[in-house]
C-alpha cells in the first residue's frame, strides 16, 4: 500500500525510527530553563539533527514551575518517546507536579543543583541516577554568567551536542546585546560543557545522517498554522489573545503587514468571529484563532457564517477542559463542540493537522476549502501541537486553485440571486459595491435573492443547497494520512497521531503489520473513502486524547467499523507514549 501523506512526499524517513535522546529541563520560572531549551533545539538543527521540544507549566500567569521537554533525534520525530534519559533541574521547585510528565526509569540519570539539595522523593523513587553539581557556583566562575547557560553546556556535553552550532544560535540569540554578554555566554555555556565530560558518554546521539541539501526549519506549531493561513491567502485577523493560541496571533501580526494584511486585537471573542465575518462578506479572506471558551463564544456567528455563506477559518487551539480547565496543557476534546456545537443543521468544515508540519497544511488546505465552498471552516490544533518547537525539513510549497466564485452584474435587468440554487451548491458571491449585486446577508433564512423567507419550500432548498457543496466536493487524498498494511489498523487524529506512528514503526520491525489512518478531514465525513482505506481490515483500534472516547463515538455513528473495535483513550494532559499503544496491539495479538 502506497504512503500518501504529505510529510512522507518530503522525506524519505520515518518519524521516531532513528536513535534518539529525550532530556528535561526543570525549574522555576525565571530560571531560564525554556530559554536553554530553546536554544539547544535550534542547535541540534544547526547540527543537521532533528528534535521536539514541548513545554509544560503550571496554572499560574507567571513564575511558578516550569519544564522543557526535548526530544533530539537522527531522524524526523513528532512526539517523546517512552521515558526520558536525561533530567536537569537548576531547582526542585515543585518538580513533583512534572512527575507523570516526565517518566523516569533506573537508566535514567538525573542532574541537580548542590545548591538546592538532593532529589526529591518522587524523583528518587524512580531509580534514576542521580549527580550533583554546583551549577550557581561554576556560573559565578564567570562575570555575568548564569546557571542556564552552564545547564545548556552540560546538556550539549552529554549528548554530543558540538558547541559550533551553540554558538552560532547564541550569536543571534544575543545579537542585540552586544558582544561582552555574548562572550560571558560562551564562556558560560563552555563551562557546563567541560564540566559534562565527567559524566560518561553513554547519553551521546549518534552524529547526523548525511546533511540534506534541502534547508531546515525549526517552528512551533502555531508558527507553522499562521504560515499555512498566510499561503492559503488570509489576509485579515481579528482576536482575543487566549492561551494557548497566543502565539498564532503573535506571528501572524508581525507578517500580515508583509503581505497587504492586518491583525486587530478587539475586546473579545464575539467581537473576533463578527469581524472576521464583515472582512469576509467584504471579500478579504479572514480567520480567528482561539481555545475552547472562546469557540463557544463564536458559536452563534458560526452559524451565521454558515446560513449567509461567508468563508472564514478559526483556529481551535484545543486546551484541557471544560470550562478555563487546564488553560497551559493539551486535550482533543473540544471536537463535539466543533462537529455538533452549531445549532440548526448547520453544514461546516472541520479539520485537524497531526504534526507540527502539517499545521501549514492543514491551515492553507482549510482556507482554500472555506473560500472555494463559501462555508466556515474550524481547525482543531491543540496546545501539544501548537507550543510544540519542532527542527523539521523544510515543507513542500503547495498551492491550491483557491478562488471564490464571484458574481458578475446581471445582464437584461435580471435580478441578482445571490443564494441561486447551482447544481454544486456554490452560489455567485457579490461584493459590497459591486453594480446590481445589492443583496441582504443576515441569519435568517432566505429565498434564492436573499430576501427573508419563513416559507418551508425556500427553507428545504438552502438547506439542500448548503448541505450538497459540502457532500459532493471532492477533497481528493488529503481527508486524511494513510501508510502501512494488513488486517489490523490504528484510527486516530490530530497529535496523537506522532505516537501512533512511531507505535507503528515498532510494530512493523517487529514482523507484525498495520496501517495507520489519520484522520485529516472530520468534517463532512467521508464514509466511502473510509471504507476504501480499510478495505480488508478486520481489526480497528482507536487513539485519541479524550476522557468520552469522542472521535470513537463519532467513528461509530458514521462509519462502518469492524466487530472487532477498541479504543485506546484517555484524557489530557498527558500525551500518549508509544509503549500504551504497542501494548494494546500485543494483547490484541495474545488473544
Amino acid at each position: 500500500m502506497m504512503t500518501t501523506n504529505i510529510q512522507d512526499r518530503n522525506s524519505a524517513r520515518l518519524e521516531g525510527t532513528g536513535s534518539s535522546i529525550s532530556v528535561a529541563l526543570a525549574g522555576s520560572g525565571g530560571t531560564g530553563a525554556i530559554s536553554a531549551a530553546t536554544m539547544l533545539v535550534d542547535a541540534a538543527g544547526k547540527a543537521q539533527w532533528y528534535a521536539l521540544m514541548t513545554r509544560s507549566v503550571g496554572a499560574q500567569i507567571r513564575g511558578g514551575e516550569t519544564a522543557a521537554l526535548i526530544r533530539f533525534s537522527t531522524d524526523p520525530v513528532a512526539g517523546h518517546g517512552d521515558d526520558f534519559q536525561v533530567l536537569l533541574a537548576f531547582d526542585w521547585q515543585n518538580l513533583e507536579r512534572f512527575a507523570s510528565e516526565i517518566p523516569l526509569s533506573a537508566n535514567s540519570l538525573v542532574i541537580g543543583d548542590l545548591d538546592h539539595g538532593a532529589a526529591p522523593e518522587v524523583i528518587a523513587a524512580t531509580g534514576a541516577r542521580y549527580v550533583g553539581l554546583p551549577l550557581k557556583q561554576l556560573a559565578r566562575t564567570i562575570p555575568g554568567g548564569r546557571p542556564n547557560m552552564v545547564g545548556m553546556g552540560v546538556v550539549a556535553g552529554l549528548i554530543g551536542l558540538p558547541l559550533e552550532p551553540l554558538y552560532s544560535v547564541l550569536e543571534n540569540f544575543f545579537a542585540d546585546k552586544g558582544d561582552k554578554i555574548l562572550a560571558v555566554s560562551k564562556q558560560t555555556v563552555a563551562v557546563g560543557y567541560e564540566a559534562a565530560a565527567a559524566l560518561g558518554d553513554e547519553y551521546r546521539l549518534p552524529p547526523a545522517h548525511t546533511p540534506s541539501s534541502g534547508k531546515r526549519w525549526s517552528i512551533s506549531g502555531n508558527q507553522a498554522t499562521g504560515l499555512g493561513a498566510l499561503r492559503g491567502g488570509i489576509r485579515f485577523v481579528a482576536a482575543y489573545p487566549i492561551t494557548p493560541a497566543t502565539e498564532v496571533l503573535e506571528w501572524m501580526a508581525g507578517a500580515l503587514p508583509g503581505v497587504g494584511g492586518a491583525l486587530v486585537q478587539v475586546e473579545d471573542e464575539l467581537a473576533a468571529i463578527n469581524q472576521i465575518v464583515g472582512a469576509s462578506y467584504g471579500g478579504t479572506p479572514a480567520l480567528t484563532a482561539t481555545a475552547g471558551p472562546g469557540l463557544s463564544l463564536m458559536i452563534e456567528s458560526l452559524g451565521l457564517a454558515v446560513a449567509a455563506e461567508v468563508p472564514l477559518v478559526v483556529v481551535d487551539v484545543m486546551r484541557g477542559g471544560p470550562s478555563t480547565g487546564i488553560p497551559a496543557k493539551s486535550e482533543q476534546a473540544d471536537l463535539n463542540i466543533a462537529i455538533y456545537g452549531l445549532h440548526g443543521d448547520a453544514p461546516h468544515l472541520v479539520l485537524a493537522p497531526n504534526s507540527v508540519t502539517d499545521c501549514i497544511f492543514t491551515t492553507q488546505w482549510a482556507t482554500h476549502l472555506s473560500e472555494t465552498l463559501q462555508a466556515p471552516a474550524i481547525v482543531l490544533s491543540d496546545q501539544y501541537l501548537g507550543q510544540t518547537k519542532a527542527v523539521l525539513d523544510r515543507p513542500p510549497d503547495i498551492v491550491f486553485p483557491t478562488r471564490r466564485e464571484l458574481a458578475s452584474e446581471p445582464a437584461d435587468g435580471r435580478k441578482y440571486l445571490r443564494y441561486a440554487d447551482t447544481p454544486s451548491g456554490v452560489s455567485p458571491m457579490a461584493t459590497p459595491g459591486m453594480p446590481g449585486c445589492q443583496y441582504t446577508a443576515d441569519g435568517l433564512e432566505h429565498d434564492q435573492s436573499g430576501a427573508p423567507s419563513s416559507r418551508a419550500e425556500d427553507h428545504l432548498a438552502q438547506m439542500n443547497k448548503r448541505a450538497r457543496k459540502l457532500a459532493d466536493h471532492d477533497y481528493g487524498d488529503y481527508w486524511a494520512d494513510l501508510d502501512g498494511e494488513g488486517d489490523l489498523a490504528i484510527v486516530t487524529w490530530g497529535s496523537s497521531t506522532g505516537a501512533v506512528r512511531e507505535a507503528a514503526s515498532r510494530w512493523r520491525k517487529e514482523g507484525g503489520k498495520v496501517r495507520v489512518l489519520s484522520v485529516r478531514l472530520l468534517a463532512p465525513v467521508q464514509p466511502e473513502k473510509f471504507q476504501q482505506a480499510l478495505a480488508g481490515v478486520s481489526r480497528i483500534l482507536v487513539v485519541e486524547q479524550s476522557h468520552g472516547a469522542q472521535f470513537y463515538r463519532y467513528l461509530r455513528a458514521y462509519y462502518d467499523l469492524p466487530q472487532q473495535t477498541r479504543i485506546l483513550h484517555q484524557p489530557g494532559p498527558l500525551p500518549f507514549r508509544p509503549h500504551q499503544i504497542c501494548e494494546q496491539l500485543s494483547s490484541w495479538r495474545a488473544t
